[in-house]
């Protein structure tokens, strides 16, 4: 069977082949030709164009902050966001959750805002804590407008009826120009299969790796699901690449997965120090065509 209609179908490598039973199939999953963490993609049918790779800033992010916001200090991890940039990759996944704002508010005293598309996420639930929220965000980031904001960590399937006024906030939003896009991030299979089915969720933020690591199911259900996104043009994300850091001793082939899904336009991946974050740019092309 050829790759392309391997991953079509949805026949898709196990974890415990990916861990030990079997050898990963690498010719299944190799592009034509190699793909680069620095290409410019469309973000479904938002009209963002967006490099393949974003730079994740919330791992282990909880609490307003995360490994890179704790290890790295502000200085530090705004020093990586613009080593990203210099590098071709301008795409910043930010959240409110991981405290990572003033970080890229102090990244853009060196980056031009056009040259970076921004996403952050809220935990808003009402009109007056979206209403607030935007505010800060921008204050926090110092800019006037946001490229995407996401409902974060959507569980139940009953979302849209709990957000309800957050959603109406952001839509107001997206026709006066303060943000370009809204969506989710899911963590349940019944939000994600329910922001799939709202026309409201322009962008999502799903979990996917070959190994089902901290995933909302497994990956072929991941992927059908995915894919009715797609056919309805909202914009797709891949998170937990790496399966949250647990697939750290098999990135090449995580990688190739991610790298594989046409249901994917582009994934996050939170790097921890600039030379953790330029080794990733020199696997992400050697994995794409690895046979």
């Amino acid at each position: 069977m050829h790759r392309r209609d391997f991953v079509r179908h949805g026949t898709l490598w196990t974890g415990a082949a990916l861990f030990g039973l079997g050898r990963f199939p690498h010719r299944l999953y190799a592009a034509d030709r190699a793909k680069q963490a620095q290409d410019v993609v469309s973000l479904g049918r938002t009209g963002l164009r967006v490099t393949r790779l974003a730079q994740g800033t919330g791992t282990s992010g909880v609490g307003g902050s995360s490994n890179q916001t704790r290890g790295l200090g502000e200085q530090g991890l705004a020093d990586l966001l613009v080593a990203g940039v210099d590098h071709g990759v301008r795409f910043w996944d930010l959240a409110d959750q991981y405290g990572s704002h003033p970080h890229a508010k102090r990244a853009l005293g060196t980056v031009k805002r056009e040259q970076v598309t921004i996403l952050t996420k809220t935990h808003a639930s009402t009109e007056a804590e979206m209403r607030a929220d935007l505010d800060r965000f921008r204050r926090e980031i110092g800019t006037d407008r946001l490229d995407i904001v996401l409902l974060h960590n959507m569980q139940s399937a009953e979302w849209p009826k709990e957000k309800a006024g957050a959603m109406a906030v952001l839509s107001e939003a997206r026709e006066k120009g303060i943000i370009r896009a809204h969506g989710t991030s899911c963590h349940t299979l019944g939000a994600l299969r329910t922001a799939a089915a709202l026309d409201w969720v322009e962008v999502d933020l799903a979990r996917l790796n070959p190994a089902e690591v901290a995933m909302d199911a497994d990956p072929a259900t991941v992927v059908s699901v995915l894919r009715t996104m797609k056919q309805k043009g909202k914009g797709v994300i891949g998170m937990k690449i790496l399966g949250a850091g647990r697939l750290r001793s098999r990135i090449d082939e995580a990688l190739q997965f991610a790298l594989a899904q046409d249901v994917l336009d582009s994934f996050t991946i939170g790097a921890e120090s600039v030379a953790e974050f330029q080794d990733l740019l020199k696997r992400i092309p050697a994995a794409s065509v690895r046979a």
